[in-house]
This record gives C-alpha cells, sequence and structure tokens, in this order.
C-alpha cells in the first residue's frame, strides 16, 4: 500500500522513543553489546510512522530510528473529534490491536507503545485493546496497520458511487 507515504521533508516531526534493547552478541574473543532503538515520529496532524535504529551507542541508534521513522510516514484519517473515522482491528505478528472510535472528551485510551504512535498521529479522543502479543515492536507496528487501514467516509462513499450522508446513515 503505497498510496498513503508521505514526503518527511514538510512537516516539522515530534519523535518519540518506545524502547531502546541492549543486544549481546557472543562471539569468540567476550561479548559485543549493541543497541536497538525503537522511534515513533509524528507530527499530530495525521501523519505518523516507526523505524527501528541499530548501533553500537544508543543516541546513534535513535538518530538512525528517527531517520527510518520518517522514512516511513504514513498519513491517517482523523474525523471531526480528532478519532479514528470508524472502528478497526491492526494486526502484525502475534500482536493485534483494536482501535475504536470515542466521543469527544474521551481522550487516548490505550497501553503505552500504541498510545505513543496515536498521540503522535494526532488523536485525541480513542480507545485502543492490545490483544495478544505485548511485544512492543509488533504492537506498534499492528497500530500503525489499523492506522494504515482506515478510510475516511469520503472514499468508501466514492468506491461505492455513493452520497456521504448514505454511507453514514
Amino acid at each position: 500500500m503505497k498510496r498513503n507515504i508521505v514526503d518527511a521533508s514538510q512537516l516539522e516531526l515530534n519523535d518519540k522513543v518506545v524502547a531502546i534493547k541492549r543486544v549481546t552478541k557472543v562471539v569468540k574473543g567476550g561479548r559485543n553489546m549493541r543497541f536497538a532503538a525503537l522511534v515513533v515520529v509524528g507530527d499530530g496532524n495525521g501523519h505518523v510512522g516507526a523505524g527501528l535504529g541499530k548501533a553500537a551507542e544508543i543516541p546513534e541508534a535513535i538518530r538512525k530510528g528517527r531517520e527510518a521513522a520518517s522514512k516511513s510516514l504514513i498519513t491517517v484519517p482523523l474525523d471531526d473529534n480528532q478519532s479514528v473515522t470508524h472502528d478497526y482491528t491492526g494486526h502484525y505478528g502475534g500482536a493485534t490491536v483494536l482501535l475504536k472510535r470515542a466521543p469527544e472528551g474521551t481522550g487516548i485510551i490505550a497501553g503505552g507503545p500504541a498510545r505513543t504512535v496515536l498521540d503522535l498521529a494526532g488523536y485525541k479522543n480513542i480507545r485502543t485493546k492490545s490483544l495478544g502479543s505485548n511485544n512492543k515492536q509488533n504492537v506498534v507496528l499492528a497500530t500503525l496497520d489499523g492506522l494504515k487501514a482506515l478510510q475516511t467516509p469520503e472514499a468508501v462513499a466514492r468506491k461505492r458511487g455513493k452520497s456521504v450522508a448514505e454511507i453514514l446513515a
């Protein structure tokens, strides 16, 4: 689905580090320590992406993760009360994330990794439930999968050849 990838150069992106893992490789001379950083970037206005950076030092891993995330930005639909346009379930690996519409004033009801993605995407009212695996990387990617698959009522109406009022009724 290349339809909603965005050019990051025109956007002012914020980033949050979701997880930093220390990875050890055992070699003949001992152990090699390296770091992997999972970073989520977004502009708070419908654009979000995630990336994994790996390096010998933490700051370098975070920088690489930020670059990878800005290359994988997607556009997500926001409705009039800053929620998802319809309920959907995103899957990635063993992780499943249920995204549900919420009325004004609900806030972001989500677990850690999913909350970071939704916050940076610009959602203000949404309910989620993480099912299955609680691996942070898989939860982030399952959330992005769910957001990527969302459609606006206008797009559904155009696809079905109906008016928006008929779709929302």
